[in-house]
C-alpha cells in the first residue's frame, strides 16, 4: 500500500468495514460540517482565515467554513493541500497526473510534473513508480513533496524545478502479523501467498507525510510497505537546506522517533506538539485486505523531549490531521466509503 505498485486508493470501498469502531479517549468526537465528499479523502489542512481544506480525491478541493462545505476547485485526484495564504495553495495530485499545482480563487496552474521527475531521475534506485502524497510549504515559495511510491521527499522551488531532498531506506521487518491477520495456517484461498512469506523480508519505507518543525527542520513519516507490520513506522528529522542525502546513512537525516503503525500523516501544533496519525492499529493491510481493524490513532508528541502520548484512538480509517484556529484537532475518518466519510474535532 502507497508503496511502489500498491497504493491506498485502490482500496476497494466494498470491502469489510462494519467491524470499524469509534473508540476515542476523550469524551466524543463530533462531525464538523454536513458535507458529502466524492471520496476518497486524503489530506487536510488549516487555512489562515480558519477555514479547513480538504483534498476529497473525488472531487478537488474543499472549504468547510462555519458549518458550510463548497467545493472551491475541481481538482480530481487530489491528494494534500498546503495554505500559502491570501486565499492561495499548493496542491498535488496522483493516480495518473503525479503534479504539484498552484490554487488561488478557483483557478490552478500546474506547477511541476512530479512524475516525470521521478521517470528521470528516480532517487532511490527502485522501479520508477510515483504517488505523491503530501505537501508542506516552505517560506520564499517552495514546496515540500513526500511521494510514498518513490520513497523520498522532493522540493519544488517557485519556478517549477524539482529536487530531491533525501531518500528513505527500506528496513527488514517480520510478517508474523500479516500471516496472523490471514488466518495462516488455514486463510482464505486468495490469501494463501501470505502463509508461504519468508519470516523476514525487507519492506519499504513509503514516505506519506511531511511537515515543517517549530526548529525549520523537515519530519517525514512512513506508512512501512508490505508486508504492513505493526509497531515499526519511524519519523525522521532531515536538516532544513538538505539535499541528496541517503536516510540510514546520512548525518543529515536521524530518527526521532518510532513504534508506530502506518503512519499516514504528520502536523504541527502552534506549541510544537507533533500529531501523528496512524491509519490502523492492525496496519493498512486490516483496511486493504479486509481484516480484522482496530481503528486509527492521533498522538500527540512533544518535540522536545519525543514523548508521545495517544489522545484518540480506535478512529475508523483515519488519514489526515489538522489543528484549527480555534485550537482543536480535526481529523479526516472514514475517507475510504463514500457518503459516510467525515472531518471530526477532537474535544
Amino acid at each position: 500500500m502507497f508503496a511502489r505498485n500498491n497504493r491506498l486508493r485502490g482500496v476497494s470501498a466494498s470491502a469489510p468495514i462494519a467491524a470499524l469502531l469509534v473508540l476515542v479517549l476523550t469524551v466524543q468526537t463530533a462531525a464538523v460540517p454536513s458535507y458529502q465528499f466524492a471520496t476518497p479523502v486524503f489530506g487536510l489542512a488549516t487555512a489562515p482565515d480558519g477555514s479547513l481544506l480538504v483534498a476529497d480525491a473525488g472531487a478537488g478541493i474543499v472549504e468547510l467554513r462555519k458549518g458550510v462545505g463548497t467545493l472551491i476547485a475541481a481538482l480530481p485526484g487530489v491528494t494534500d493541500i498546503a495554505p500559502i495564504g491570501g486565499g492561495d495553495m499548493f496542491a498535488i495530485t496522483s493516480g495518473g497526473p503525479f503534479k504539484l499545482h498552484r490554487v488561488s480563487k478557483g483557478s490552478k496552474r500546474e506547477i511541476a510534473d512530479l512524475g516525470a521527475f521521478e521517470a528521470q531521475v528516480n532517487p532511490d534506485g527502485g522501479a520508477i513508480d510515483s504517488n505523491p502524497f503530501d505537501v508542506a510549504a516552505l517560506n520564499g515559495g517552495s514546496a515540500l513533496v513526500a511521494d510514498a511510491a518513490a520513497n523520498d521527499l522532493l522540493i519544488v522551488d517557485q519556478r517549477g524545478n524539482v529536487d530531491w531532498v533525501a531518500t528513505l531506506p527500506s528496513q527488514l521487518v517480520p510478517s508474523a502479523h500479516l500471516k496472523q491477520l490471514a488466518g495462516c495456517p488455514t486463510p482464505l484461498p486468495q490469501f494463501a501467498f501470505i502463509c508461504g512469506l519468508p519470516d523476514m523480508m525487507p519492506a519499504q519505507p513509503v514516505a506519506t507525510s511531511v511537515a515543517i518543525g517549530p526548529d525549520g527542520a523537515y519530519y517525514v513519516g512512513e506508512l512501512k510497505g508490505f508486508p504492513a507490520p505493526t509497531g515499526m513506522s519511524r519519523i525522521w528529522r532531515i536538516a532544513p537546506g538538505t539535499r541528496h542525502a541517503t536516510c540510514g546513512t546520512s548525518p543529515a537525516c536521524t530518527i526521532v522517533a518510532s513504534g508506530f503503525t502506518s503512519i499516514v500523516d504528520l502536523t504541527f501544533g502552534p506549541d510544537g506538539t507533533l500529531y501523528v496519525v496512524e491509519l490502523d492499529e492492525a496496519s493498512w493491510a486490516a483496511v486493504e485486505f479486509g481484516f480484522p481493524t482496530l481503528g486509527g490513532t492521533v498522538n500527540a508528541c512533544n518535540s522536545s523531549t519525543w514523548t508521545c502520548t495517544q489522545v484518540a484512538t480506535g478512529l475508523p480509517q483515519a488519514i489526515a490531521a489538522t489543528v484549527g484556529t480555534d485550537g482543536k484537532v480535526y481529523v479526516a475518518t472514514q475517507v475510504l466509503i463514500p457518503g459516510a466519510a467525515e472531518i471530526i474535532a477532537l474535544p
